[in-house]
């Protein structure tokens, strides 16, 4: 399976059974994204090493102009899309699988979660799982500690006060916190 081809079926929703062929190919990407994390974890790197670094791991061109404080964790990293000036701040963990898609301009603050998984709540196929996508729009900005949950877009201009966990859209231009985050204003 190419990287394509599981971009392609991640997207299209159906169930990802336990011990499938696709759930394997988890496993091998993981192992993959284990040995890559682990090398811009462990060392200094500069901005261009870490760019060639995310774009091994993510098997994306990563524009120029991204940057990141390590340490960055991933558990897939075959299904995260960055635009331009994106920065990612220390800590954050990105499970991917779903596919992450980050507009320009966004900012993500420390330790940010994004989870693009969700198992099955009957007991007897907990091992089973579902796949959706977080957009984030162009200009948005994640407060530390702040959890997005899967098939959560937040749109253009959003800000994501810290400590919030995200599990319904968030429109443009407002200010959203708490668990669940809600709106608290609009900019």
């Amino acid at each position: 399976m190419t990287i394509d081809e599981f971009r392609d079926t991640m997207a299209s929703g159906k169930p990802i059974v336990a011990n499938s062929p696709l759930h394997i190919k988890f496993h091998e990407y993981s192992q993959e994204a284990l040995r890559i994390t682990a090398e811009i974890n462990g060392a200094y790197h500069t901005p261009e090493e870490l760019r060639q670094l995310f774009a091994k791991l993510w098997s994306i061109d990563v524009p120029d102009s991204f940057g990141c404080f390590p340490p960055f964790y991933t558990d897939c990293g075959k299904n995260t899309h960055i635009g331009e000036r994106v920065f990612i701040n220390a800590g954050c963990k990105f499970q991917d699988q779903g596919g992450i898609f980050i507009g320009n301009d966004a900012l993500i603050g420390h330790n940010a979660t994004l989870c693009t998984l969700n198992h099955n709540p009957d007991p007897m196929h907990r091992g089973d799982m579902t796949a959706k996508p977080i957009r984030i729009g162009n200009r948005v900005w994640l407060g530390a500690n702040v959890t997005v949950l899967q098939g959560v877009t937040i749109g253009d201009g959003a800000i994501v006060a810290a400590g919030s966990v995200v599990n319904k859209d968030v429109p443009e231009n407002t200010i959203v916190a708490g668990v669940p985050a809600k709106i608290i204003k609009r900019i």
